[in-house]
């Protein structure tokens, strides 16, 4: 299992497998009706897209770091087990990634109410069409749903800054 693991989080080429057979599963469960050409079409445009951005995300952050994308990932994992390199090049490099992983995570705080507030604002708008149209139980279970999603999102968040804090604390103090 930690080879397919590892293989998966380094490889653009096998996250673009799962996101197209992905897309192209929730096309036939979805739009049954439509010739399975179009299934593929439509899961091959939104896997480009996905990977696309990945890719963009990946160069940006390697070029910040100064370090190549699978050092990253690495990087990345390490961080999240809390481990600080005794490589002093490997620490400036963590260092860096750290500070711009926060940095991104600080700035995006101050949209987070807005868009909390967005999700919440549709999640009561399906809950009162729900109501007036006299099937509430979909309404009701999705507006479940958004309230468990941004919950969990705000415990993430908060999760990652602090591990991101902790790291670069203890990187200050053994650098």
């Amino acid at each position: 299992m930690h080879t397919v693991k590892h293989w998966f989080s380094h490889s653009l080429a096998a996250q673009a497998l799962v996101l197209f057979l992905l897309g192209l599963g929730f096309g036939a469960l979805f739009r049954r009706d439509d010739h399975p050409a179009l299934w593929a079409v439509q899961s091959l445009l939104y896997t480009a897209v996905a990977i696309g951005a990945l890719a963009y995300q990946r160069r940006r952050t390697s070029r910040a770091t100064g370090a190549r994308p699978g050092t990253v990932v690495d990087l990345n994992r390490r961080i999240r087990h809390r481990e600080v390199p005794q490589d002093p090049e490997e620490r400036v490099v963590m260092r860096r990634l750290v500070e711009d992983q926060l940095g991104k995570m600080e700035r995006g705080s101050r949209w987070l109410p807005y868009w909390l507030g967005f999700m919440g604002l549709i999640a009561v708008g399906m809950l009162v069409l729900g109501v007036v149209t006299g099937s509430p139980a979909f309404p009701v279970v999705f507006c479940v749903g958004v309230i468990v999603f941004c919950c969990w999102i705000v415990w993430m968040r908060k999760r990652a800054i602090e591990v991101h804090r902790h790291m670069r604390s203890a990187l200050r103090e053994r650098g």
